[in-house]
């Protein structure tokens, strides 16, 4: 047994054992009154859903295992030469709960590396789809044609044990882990390089081996991947493409049917596709200004031309972050360090410096500050990676870590098929009535 897969059985069996043990003692404890804003209102805030690899709060943002986007970018290990967290590491954080070392981050890259062929009628599975077939589109029927490998699904029809269900899974999520950044490498390169595909290099971190085959091999795009996949790696489970393979797995569903459903949430406008339209935004912005360069005051009566048109402005708001996003920060940080002449980097910033103002004088916005969309698009178009309707494949690539780290833990604790009570609109008008 790996070391890694050691450590994950050895935690998650003490785990499992001390969550029984609480549930007999507090299974009937009420922590949470739902009200019919939140029943109707998409479920915002209702507390119903165990999710050990991440936790947002709203006046923090994100932690991965209790640890800050700074504090990751300090501690995580790093490539040699780089400044930016390896992506293996937070996937290690979020298995285990720990800080892996130096070595066990390489030694994870290598098995990563060993897991990464992908078979050849999964490239033949994308090869039959019309070549402008949406990018997410080919995504996720790669990953459902990958299905044929899962070693879940064969164990599982061999009547395997429950309490090994995590096993089998765990051995899905690395390989499937390793092996679509190659897929969505093909899908790219088929799609906007003529099918001129590259080969990757095993020598490389799981991230920059990933830019390399999508066709960059600059340091600065591989520090920039790095950081993209280790953000974007998880935003605890209630979120849409998280809660989706988390639902899809309770069935127990394989790794591969279940991030398939996680992506299909992902591909929706109102979750996955929010960093492109901050470019499109931005673009018709500078083309309605008539320069690249927009000041302050032109912004501010672009934003306030967008909202007396009944629109949003795309990259601000968030459904719990009361603050800066820190994913939005973190990325401030490495485009000051590695692109501060970018025209459209420093538009984001302006728009960061009147946005916020603009949207908390209407009154109706509970979050007026940028997430994380506001800034990754921009990095991308900096770096000259300008297909903006593949961002959300390089966002699934990363939110693969976290909901397959996500779906082990589930396995190895056991969690039932999730199944919430729904009511009709006449129930809630009764309940209402009689109090």
């Amino acid at each position: 047994m790996d070391k890694l897969k050691n450590i994950f059985a050895t935690k998650g069996a003490a785990q499992k054992a001390e969550v029984k043990e609480f549930l007999k003692t507090y299974s009937d404890k009420v922590i949470d009154d739902v009200t019919i804003s939140q029943t109707v209102g998409g479920m915002r805030d209702i507390i119903s859903m165990l999710y050990e690899t991440s936790l947002l709060d709203a006046h923090e943002g994100i932690r991965f295992r209790g640890y800050s986007i700074p504090e990751l970018i300090e501690k995580l290990p790093k490539a040699q030469g780089g400044t930016q967290p390896l992506a293996e590491g937070i996937f290690w954080l979020m298995l285990t709960g720990d800080i892996p070392t130096q070595e066990d981050v390489n030694e994870f890259s290598k098995d990563l590396a060993r897991r990464s062929n992908v078979p050849q009628h999964v490239f033949e599975t994308i090869e039959s789809l019309p070549k402008d077939t949406h990018p997410m589109t080919q995504f996720s029927l790669a990953v459902l044609a990958a299905q044929t490998e899962s070693i879940f699904a064969k164990k599982y029809a061999d009547g395997l044990s429950k309490d090994l269900y995590w096993d089998p899974m765990y051995e899905d999520a690395l390989n499937l882990i390793a092996r679509i950044p190659k897929i969505a490498a093909y899908i790219y390169r088929r799609t906007y390089k003529n099918g001129d595909h590259l080969p990757g290099d095993s020598s490389l971190d799981w991230s920059a081996n990933f830019a390399k085959m999508l066709g960059y091999e600059s340091d600065i795009f591989y520090e920039m991947m790095r950081l993209y996949m280790t953000i974007h790696a998880d935003h605890e489970g209630g979120n849409a493409s998280a809660h989706a393979t988390h639902l899809a797995g309770s069935t127990l569903s394989d790794a591969y049917l279940s991030f398939s459903s996680g992506l299909n949430a992902l591909a929706g406008p109102l979750h996955g596709l929010a960093n492109q339209e901050v470019v499109r935004w931005i673009t018709e912005m500078n083309k309605n200004i008539g320069n690249e360069n927009p000041s302050k005051e032109q912004i501010r009566d672009y934003i306030n031309a967008t909202l007396a048109a009944g629109k949003v402005v795309p990259g601000y708001g968030h459904a719990v972050l009361r603050i800066p996003d820190p994913r939005f920060t973190a990325q401030q940080e490495f485009a000051k360090k590695y692109m501060a002449d970018s025209p459209i980097v420093n538009t984001v910033w302006r728009i960061f410096e009147v946005a916020p103002e603009i949207l908390s004088s209407t009154g109706k916005i509970k979050n007026p500050f940028p997430n994380v969309d506001a800034h990754s698009g921009s990095l991308l178009v900096t770096l000259g990676f300008n297909e903006a309707n593949f961002y959300t494949v390089l966002f699934g690539v990363s939110r693969a870590l976290g909901v397959m780290a996500a779906l082990c833990w589930s396995r190895m604790l056991g969690l039932p098929l999730e199944r919430p009570k729904s009511v009709t609109f006449e129930w809630l008008k009764k309940q209402v009535e009689q109090s």
